[in-house]
């Protein structure tokens, strides 16, 4: 099928949640996307922070092979191998000491929300701050700080309420006695990559401990590698520094390397105030998921990655600085393998002419251009792609 067929057919059958680019996927190698035509895109985007190996990997495909001549699915009435392992890995990288396995990012903050109410009870209310972006369930969507996204569906969930972004006197003042939960993207993806400070931080760590309510880190985008340490809050508190560690994170993006699977990782304390019986899910770690989500931690040691992003993150960080004589490029900022440059005005026409020249990345926030690109992304691509960019930015009115 070709392009005009597929959107001839999506068009008439399928629900139009999505402005999809003009791009028919047809296969992938490395850091490109490859469509039907054999055109190929440098993909800055790896399916929005999924793809952290990019495409085609060797050993993924190796160890997906393996799978699926076993059980793809069972029950989570059932044992099997790969799940204890999976959630050992996590609570070692992460300090804390239980792992649920959900279907989706937004259902890992569902997870959140729920085992934070139980753990408070008779605590109900939970702080977000504001421009956040959670997910788009009921519960998730209600702790999203961003207007255009919630309206559409009001009432929400009550008992939510926003933070002022990074400012700890207001956390101070809107934190009262019946809050439950505070939850914080430590990295903030869909609002325009902006990084919580060190202060701010610690000012929510400790001041929940003194209420009674729970911490939870939202590291669905900027966790798992993407920051160049295994989870991003590892800039404020170490594995090894149970005090400062938050009560639960919230997974899922690269997890499952493009099949669905979220996690979340919660201390004992709160973890003892969940009941068999009262969550679940059908889907929720798999062994198909779970063994790939294996792989992918061993790839990662194996080739020593999260030192190549690091290296790399900072050395594409310092590239996109470059571009700050334009008068269209407010700023750059991020970490690691995610960066966003902010505009003066809209990123959507420099998105379309990008990706006409064989570049995938989207703008977020209306005027942030976001890049997520997969950890295996070389120092030459990110050259290609400033010197693509930089035209682009200079045409841009």
């Amino acid at each position: 099928m070709q392009l005009a067929h597929v959107k001839e057919l999506e068009k008439k059958y399928l629900l139009g949640t999505y402005s999809r680019y003009e791009l028919l996927a047809d296969r992938g190698s490395g850091a490109y996307l490859i469509d039907k035509s054999n055109k190929r895109y440098l993909d800055l985007l790896a399916g929005i922070a999924v793809n952290a190996l990019g495409y085609n990997h060797p050993r993924v495909k190796q160890v997906l092979r393996k799978q699926i001549k076993r059980p793809i699915h069972v029950s989570n009435l059932i044992y099997h191998e790969y799940q204890g392992r999976l959630a050992e890995k996590l609570c070692k990288l992460s300090g804390l000491d239980r792992v649920f396995f959900s279907n989706s990012g937004t259902e890992s903050i569902e997870g959140c929300l729920k085992f934070a109410r139980v753990y408070a009870k008779p605590m109900f209310r939970v702080l977000a701050l504001d421009q956040s972006f959670h997910g788009r369930t009921f519960g998730a969507l209600s702790a999203t700080g961003q207007k255009q996204y919630r309206e559409p569906f009001e009432p929400l969930v009550p008992g939510f309420d926003f933070l002022k972004f990074d400012d700890v006197e207001d956390l101070e003042k809107k934190l009262t006695d019946d809050v439950c939960a505070v939850i914080i993207e430590t990295i903030q993806g869909e609002g325009g990559i902006r990084p919580i400070s060190e202060k701010y931080y610690r000012a929510a760590r400790e001041l929940t401990k003194k209420k009674g309510a729970v911490l939870i880190l939202d590291e669905i985008q900027c966790g798992l590698g993407r920051t160049g340490q295994w989870f991003c809050f590892h800039r404020f508190a170490d594995a090894k520094d149970k005090e400062m560690l938050p009560d639960m994170i919230a997974l899922a993006k690269p997890l499952g390397l493009g099949i669905p699977m979220g996690a979340v990782i919660l201390n004992e304390k709160v973890a003892a105030a969940i009941q068999a019986g009262s969550h679940g899910t059908t889907f929720g770690g798999g062994p198909l998921a779970c063994r790939a989500s294996l792989e992918y931690f061993k790839i990662l040691e194996d080739e020593k990655m999260l030192a190549r992003v690091k290296k790399v993150g900072a050395y594409f960080k310092s590239r996109l600085e470059e571009l700050k004589d334009l008068p269209v490029v407010k700023d750059v900022r991020g970490e690691g393998l995610m960066l966003a440059v902010e505009l003066t005005v809209s990123g959507k026409e420099a998105v379309k002419e990008l990706l006409k020249q064989g570049f995938i990345l989207n703008c977020t926030h209306e005027t942030v251009l976001r890049m997520l690109p997969p950890f295996i992304i070389t120092e030459k691509q990110i050259d290609k792609f400033v010197k693509a960019l930089r035209p682009v930015l200079e045409a841009q009115k």
